[in-house]
């Protein structure tokens, strides 16, 4: 049976050595809207897809792209809910961070404990791994910075990323475009057009998501 027989259990490896539920997660980031992020010379973009379930629902009471701090914003690919939960966590802890030293989060902190609290849902009975990975963009004394979360925990820094059901062609669309001193109007562009390889019809603010962040350390919607 190979490692099926261990699909179910989340706290057990398989012979091979595979929490197979992480795998399942990963797969459900990897069936989720294209998302992206650019980290520029002056700046970090990020960016997603927005495709509505029907063209009934108000467009504007869906947001992908989210606040954490004034300086550090998120997208998602995968389970909008359990990106929700996520978010809320972060916030909170970034919060509590504030309060205590009187300055905002570092990027880098605030990536670490969100990804502490995705990889406790790795070994613990009673829950199951986040079905989501996350770009966290972010701008503080150490310059732009961009990090990709992942279900299991892991985190890394980039320079670009991108994540979901197009993510190899998108990030072959990165190689190729990427420049260490890429300007960040330069990297809005880019992003639009990597979003644009494998979108379906016309791009507008209807239908994507852009968050940026520049030297002014304030992250805002491109897009809305």
């Amino acid at each position: 049976m190979g490692d099926s027989q261990y699909s179910f259990s989340l706290t057990t490896f398989s012979p091979t050595g595979k929490l197979v539920q992480i795998e399942h997660a990963l797969t459900a980031v990897g069936s989720g809207q294209t998302s992206l992020g650019i980290k520029a010379a002056n700046g970090v973009v990020i960016a997603t897809e927005k495709k509505l379930p029907s063209i009934l629902v108000d467009e504007s009471s869906v947001q992908k792209i989210q606040n954490l701090t004034p300086n550090i914003g998120v997208v998602y690919s995968g389970m909008g809910p359990d990106f929700r939960v996520l978010v809320r966590k972060s916030r909170k802890q970034a919060e509590q961070y504030h309060r205590l030293y009187k300055e905002p989060i570092p990027v880098t902190q605030l990536v670490r404990e969100t990804a502490a609290v995705m990889q406790e849902f790795t070994q613990s009975g009673g829950v199951r791994p986040f079905g989501v990975s996350l770009l966290v963009a972010g701008f503080d004394d150490k310059g732009p910075q961009l990090y990709q979360v992942d279900p299991s925990g892991s985190y890394f820094s980039w320079k670009a990323s991108a994540m979901g059901k197009n993510v190899s062609n998108a990030k072959t669309f990165l190689e190729k475009r990427y420049t260490d001193d890429m300007e960040l109007d330069d990297a809005v562009h880019t992003a639009i057009l990597t979003l644009k390889e494998g979108f379906e019809g016309q791009i507008s603010g209807k239908n994507i998501e852009i968050g940026i962040i520049g030297a002014d350390k304030q992250f805002r919607h491109a897009l809305s």
